[in-house]
């Protein structure tokens, strides 16, 4: 996508200046470098949503979305966005470890599951979250649900993955939440309508598929959204998706 690195350079920037307005609090959920949390705080006893970045599990961190806490603490959502370890320092086993770990931090801290959402490879974490009962929702954008079309791919090359391994970590082949064991029964899946068609195909595979086991589930496609400009939304407090978001946190569903 040819305007994709002037997208990212502007996520930097607006997420310097969403750091400079509301300095975020750091929580360290494990020893590591990388394993420290941002909390952007809306007020005391606010909901939490928690964003997973995207980058295929091998680049970027917290920094350079800052910018997506603003608007959604303008509607009384706090926000913890987590680093984690990048392929191919470690396996992306590992990486869900991590995130397991941020999740339960932010539970720990607020007493609650809190919703998880998150962008491409974040998706796919936050749909795992899902599963194992750790959120209360989840929301994914263009998420990755399906690893196996990555491994004849350059991005398995970081990754490593073999057949046995994508499956195991595909969420597609994961239970879905039925509601007999603690935590939210509800997945949304977002998509840039300007996306590849895996992209499209994928969320709504995943929406059928834990649909039919009784999850409730929806697609959203946001006509001439990208993969890079489908989280533009997430700027605007008035926006479709910043509103899903607070409905979520608030309910869980």
């Amino acid at each position: 996508m040819p305007d994709h690195a002037v997208v990212m350079q502007r996520w930097q920037v607006d997420a310097g200046a969403a750091r400079a307005a509301h300095p975020p609090l750091e929580l360290r959920y494990g020893p590591g470098p990388r394993e420290v949390i941002d909390l952007f705080e809306a007020g005391r006893d606010a909901p939490v949503a928690v964003f997973l970045h995207g980058g295929y599990w091998q680049a970027l961190d917290r920094s350079g979305f800052s910018w997506i806490a603003a608007a959604l603490m303008a509607r009384g959502v706090s926000v913890a966005i987590p680093s984690y370890d990048l392929a191919p320092t470690v396996r992306l086993g590992r990486i869900l470890a991590q995130v397991r770990e941020a999740v339960e931090a932010v539970r720990a801290r607020t007493g609650a599951r809190p919703m998880v959402f998150g962008h491409s490879a974040g998706g796919h974490m936050a749909a795992a979250m899902l599963s194992e009962g750790r959120a209360s929702a989840a929301l994914a954008l263009s998420g990755v649900f399906d690893l196996a079309p990555l491994i004849p791919t350059s991005l398995n090359l970081a990754l490593g993955l073999d057949e046995m391994e994508a499956r195991a970590l595909s969420i597609i082949h994961w239970p879905a939440p039925d509601g007999s064991t603690p935590g939210g029964t509800t997945l949304d899946c977002w998509v840039g309508g300007a996306e590849s068609p895996e992209f499209l195909r994928q969320s709504r595979d995943m929406a059928a598929l834990w649909g039919a086991r009784g999850v409730r589930t929806r697609v959203e496609v946001l006509e001439g959204l990208n993969h890079f400009t489908v989280l533009d939304p997430l700027a605007d407090a008035g926006s479709g998706m910043v509103s899903r978001i607070v409905d979520m946190a608030r309910s869980g569903d």
